[in-house]
């Protein structure tokens, strides 16, 4: 069963940074970085309940080859994508993010 899938706005800016950041490094790595990051939330749109909860309600999905994570929250058939972030980011302010998102 395929899930509701929605990006908070400011996953956009995540995604765009990362992708900036890695083109700088090596043209093409930008975009390989896009590449896994729609794969994987394609995934998570396919089975979200298969990435580990976190933190409450909150879901993670990491990023093969890459130090990022998609985090997110499923609720009654929709997921939302709440972010990208980098592994080495503190935790806690992914869900400090998150409220301030939502309000």
């Amino acid at each position: 069963m395929m899930h509701r899938l929605h990006f908070l706005p400011e996953v956009e800016d995540d995604a765009f940074a990362a992708y900036v950041w890695y083109e700088a490094k090596s043209t093409g790595l930008g975009e390989d970085l896009l590449r896994m990051f729609y794969a994987k939330a394609g995934e998570i749109s396919r089975n979200p309940l298969l990435f580990t909860r976190v933190h409450k309600e909150f879901r993670r999905c990491l990023l093969r080859r890459f130090p990022y994570a998609i985090y997110f929250t499923v609720t009654d058939g929709t997921i939302l994508i709440l972010g990208l972030f980098h592994c080495a980011r503190d935790p806690q302010g992914v869900t400090a993010a998150s409220s301030t998102r939502h309000a």
